[in-house]
């Protein structure tokens, strides 16, 4: 994974002092790397039954797309509000500075279904539980929580205890 760490740019001080910012625009534009990272998420899930990949908007959608075409399952996207056309579930959560929502389609996911919550980064976990949440509200059943990149730092895990968490590549400070 050292390989696939050192395509990410770190940008110092971005959005604000003191925050060291993981752009993954630069591992993204490499093909052989593109491809060394969706093997490797994808090839944690290989011997798990999904019916059901979720992405998080925004950069979720990179990842959730191809590891659904190459699972064999489908992709259901969870959207900020106003995004999704028919009738939606809703979870809101606790930002640094305020709260967010995130929305699903009511009829996206059956009863049971199985479903695998990607995304590029967890940090302090809240995106992912408030997902989390809305698979659950929705009926379906959560096998495991994908990420590309995990900042340890931030305990983000800590708030999806209980569920199978899986980062590629983990920043310790």
């Amino acid at each position: 994974m050292e390989e696939l760490r050192n395509m990410i740019r770190e940008v110092p001080d971005f959005p604000k002092p003191g925050i060291n910012f993981y752009d993954i625009t630069t591992l993204l534009k490499d093909p052989k790397g593109l491809r060394r990272t969706l093997n490797h998420m994808t090839g944690h899930y290989n011997d798990t039954d999904i019916d059901t990949i979720i992405g998080i908007e925004s950069r979720g959608f990179i990842f959730a797309v191809p590891m659904a075409q190459h699972l064999g399952t489908g992709f259901v996207p969870v959207r900020k509000p106003g995004k999704l056309p028919h009738v939606t579930a809703s979870a809101t959560y606790e930002l640094e500075y305020g709260t967010d929502t995130l929305e699903i389609h009511r009829d996206a996911i059956g009863d049971g279904h199985k479903v695998l919550i990607v995304d590029d980064l967890l940090a302090t976990g809240g995106t992912a539980k408030a997902c989390a949440d809305l698979v659950k509200e929705v009926g379906g059943d959560i096998v495991g929580l994908a990420f590309l990149c995990e900042l340890t730092f931030l305990g983000g895990r800590e708030k999806l205890d209980g569920y199978d968490v899986h980062s590629l590549i983990k920043y310790d400070d």
